[in-house]
């Protein structure tokens, strides 16, 4: 990038900082980062101390670790205008009609209330920094599963000791810069746990939503699949846009046991005032599943890379997701694999899209150790630019310590053709239409693996943003 061009960018992100007053009705900390704060959080939410000292030696990791280097610039990020805690203006419901209108009306406009349909299994819903809705059926919580708010579980003693012996132990404080940043000022998420042997025949789904200006969202998600169980889990993400620059620094730990599967699909839509550095990671045992399938919209700097680490013999990781990159956005996805066991198996297939002069960059990162033997791992990924002014690149990395292993990765990069442009619009369809049905075709590896309504909504966006109408 030329010293022109980083002006610009800087520009733009000292834009972002343009203070705006808080929301009303809402409670804010103040910004920053100090123990004081979060002390406060800690005590806010009634935490055990050895949460509290967890969050204070993940406060002093943040000070001394260094600013990720591996992906997009975020410079214009200042935490000293980030407020880590917003307390929306209500307590956490158990039915959709007690959620205050305003809140309601914010979800309802984003098709959450459809989440009472009978095909979902159970539904959570986090505003700014609390849960405000969550509920499960009954026919659910008969076979033992637990779905509920993480602080919420930590008042139940028994779910207390599971979550301390998990929590933060896939994604350590130490890992980087923003782990640290998440283990100090985290609030809000989901707990789910899956006995041994419980198949669910429908999806859980949580839905985040950060709604306050010049604020962060630190949600933490942590999933515990038993031997022989399998869960689809469901999450989407989406904020407002505003002239204040906002951060997601959420992190998801899932734990699929022995002969467990667990498919983690997200659609994420933030606005393009944020900045989404977000971390995911599964374990995996023997013959277990993870599959996940990510879609990833808006934002105006994107850290994304889910890691599945292949404990088990006969374990198998499976990652599908698109990456949609506009005016304005530099998203920097992919994902990691550990392969660490004999006889494992891994397959990415990712589709990158950009437009308008968005850069979209797909990073993949697979070690296969020297327990690997006679496992297989096949990387593909494919990058449609729309224009002249959009960039795609691909940075995969490939560490192989085994000898009898089959690994592959292939990658392509083009346009639309205009000889395919040529042959819609001589049916008649206009060239905006053709372009859109081009690129909906491109995502459909990725939609088919949705449910029918998130594969409906993932379409919508890419419409929006085919016609630059996501802000």
């Amino acid at each position: 990038m030329c010293a022109k061009e980083r002006s610009q960018v800087a520009d733009i992100d000292r834009s972002l900082y343009d203070f705006t007053k808080s929301e009303e009705g809402s409670e804010r900390l103040d910004a920053g980062l100090t123990p004081e704060i979060v002390r406060e959080i800690s005590a806010r939410k009634n935490e055990p101390e050895w949460m509290l000292e967890h969050r204070l030696k993940s406060l002093e990791l943040y000070h001394q670790l260094p600013v990720p280097d591996w992906g997009p610039s975020i410079e214009g990020l200042d935490m000293d205008h980030i407020v880590t805690y917003v307390k929306p203006p209500t307590e956490q419901k158990s039915d959709w009609e007690s959620v205050p209108e305003d809140i309601k009306d914010t979800f309802e406009r984003l098709g959450i209330p459809e989440a009472e349909r009978a095909y979902l299994a159970g539904v959570g819903a986090q505003y700014d920094s609390e849960l405000v809705y969550h509920n499960i059926q009954e026919s659910v919580s008969e076979l033992g599963v637990v779905y509920s708010g993480i602080e919420e579980a930590l008042e139940n003693p028994k779910w207390e000791a599971i979550i301390r012996e998990h929590f933060m132990k896939l994604i350590t404080p130490d890992d980087h810069k923003f782990a640290a940043l998440h283990g100090a000022v985290w609030s809000g998420g989901s707990f789910v746990y899956v006995p041994a042997g419980v198949k669910m025949d429908f999806p859980l789904q949580s839905y985040f939503r950060l709604n306050a200006k010049g604020a962060g969202q630190f949600e933490h998600t942590l999933i515990i699949v038993e031997e022989g169980a399998d869960l689809h889990f469901i999450e989407g993400c989406s904020a407002p846009k505003y002239n204040v620059a906002n951060l997601h620094a959420g992190a998801v730990e899932l734990f699929v046991r022995k002969g467990a599967k667990l498919r983690y699909s997200t659609i994420e839509n933030w606005s393009k005032n944020m900045y989404n550095l977000n971390t995911k990671r599964a374990v995996v045992e023997d013959d277990g599943v993870i599959e996940w399938v990510s879609g990833s919209f808006g934002s105006h700097v994107g850290y994304l890379y889910p890691m599945s680490i292949l404990n088990g013999t006969h374990s198998t990781c499976e990652f599908t997701g698109i990456t949609f990159s506009g005016a304005g956005q530099n998203l920097d996805t992919g994902c990691k694999v550990v392969l660490n066991a004999p006889y494992t198996s891994a397959h990415v297939d990712t589709k990158g899209i950009s437009k308008g002069g968005g850069i979209q960059t797909f990073r993949s990162s697979v070690l296969v150790t020297e327990k690997a033997e006679y496992s297989n791992v096949a990387v593909a990924c494919a990058s449609l630019m729309l224009d002249d002014e959009s960039r795609s690149d691909t940075i995969p990395a490939m560490d192989v310590r085994a000898q009898h292993v089959n690994v592959g990765h292939e990658a392509s990069i083009g346009r639309i053709g205009d000889d395919v442009m040529f042959y819609l619009m001589s049916r008649g369809i206009s060239e905006a239409e053709a372009s859109t049905m081009i690129v909906n075709g491109f995502a459909d590896p990725v939609s088919k693996e949705l449910p029918l309504e998130y594969a409906v909504e993932m379409n919508n966006l890419i419409k929006l943003e085919m016609e630059g109408a996501i802000g």
